[in-house]
């Protein structure tokens, strides 16, 4: 029973998973905070283009 006990307390799968896990979520705030970041002059960006091809092929925004 003591050498079970032992061994649970030795291993340890369960924290590098959790390590991982933890990773994983940092990333997806960093990703998630800069996308968000470029998500405006994305957009601006694109609606700009849209507008000098509309005018140039002379059609009405």
């Amino acid at each position: 029973m003591f050498t079970k006990l032992t061994e649970l307390m030795k291993d340890e799968s369960g924290a590098t998973a959790i390590e991982y896990g933890l990773i994983a979520g940092l990333v997806s705030v960093a990703a998630i905070t800069a996308l968000s970041a470029m998500g405006d002059d994305l957009e601006a960006m694109f609606n700009k283009v849209s507008t000098e091809l509309k005018s140039a092929t002379g059609t009405t925004p």
